[in-house]
């Protein structure tokens, strides 16, 4: 399998990192969030398109996801 991120869908996203160790997703005052322990991820708003890479590269930055550990679950 590459290492190359691709957009992802929403629902991808949340099963992603469900499997990581998130719970969610909670209600937040403007984007629903994710959390694991102290770390807390917002999650885009749905609106029927895939999450850009440019946006997913910066959601597994905030959480502290290593692209491994993003692949290591697909």
């Amino acid at each position: 399998m590459s290492n190359k991120l691709v957009p992802v869908s929403r629902r991808e996203l949340i099963k992603r990192l469900s499997k990581l160790g998130f719970v969610g997703p909670y209600p937040g005052a403007d984007h629903e969030y994710m959390s694991r322990g102290l770390v807390e991820t917002r999650i885009p708003n749905p609106h029927g398109s895939n999450i850009s890479v440019d946006l997913l590269q910066r959601i597994l930055k905030r959480a502290g996801i290593s692209r491994e550990e993003w692949f290591d679950v697909a």
